[in-house]
């Protein structure tokens, strides 16, 4: 029996370290701020990757307006979303990148945007990826597409 607690202590302890590194290991902007249209896609588990040339996607959404009236809407909408807060960018870069935590256990998932100007209006293309782990139940994908519905 006291094998046993020391095993339960010892796991609880391992839960507790690692919960504990999850929520405060550092997010490099050099290693996470990228561009969606230049990333390549390895087809990971749990990343979302919506940009021109991608035929799973479809192209990249268009919206009217400047690229940095379009990117300063998202950003509210970003900023909006509990948990979400931004790691690099900014709206009048462009390019943003946000970190998402979920609510439990506190992973991160990076979310880049970008914007840029076509003939009709704004395109934007979006990466969403986690960092821990290998499958997100489809929370980056919902997450982008639910950004992308509140900005239309």
């Amino acid at each position: 029996m006291r094998l046993v607690t020391i095993f339960v202590a010892i796991g609880l302890a391992v839960a507790v370290l690692f919960s504990l590194y999850v929520r405060l290991a550092p997010s490099d902007p050099q290693v996470w701020h990228v561009d969606p249209r230049n990333v390549e896609d390895q087809g990971q588990d749990g990343a979302y990757l919506l940009r021109d040339g991608d035929p799973s996607d479809g192209p990249a959404p268009r919206f009217a307006g400047a690229p940095e009236e379009v990117m300063a809407r998202l950003d509210a909408v970003a900023e909006a979303t509990p948990g979400v807060t931004r790691l690099a960018g900014s709206p009048s870069d462009r390019h943003v990148t946000y970190v998402a935590r979920s609510r439990l256990f506190g992973f991160p998932d990076y979310i880049s945007v970008i914007a840029w100007p076509v003939s009709e209006g704004t395109a934007v293309a979006v990466y969403s990826r986690l960092r821990f782990g290998s499958y997100d139940l489809g929370v980056n994908r919902r997450r982008v597409l639910d950004w992308l519905e509140a900005l239309a």
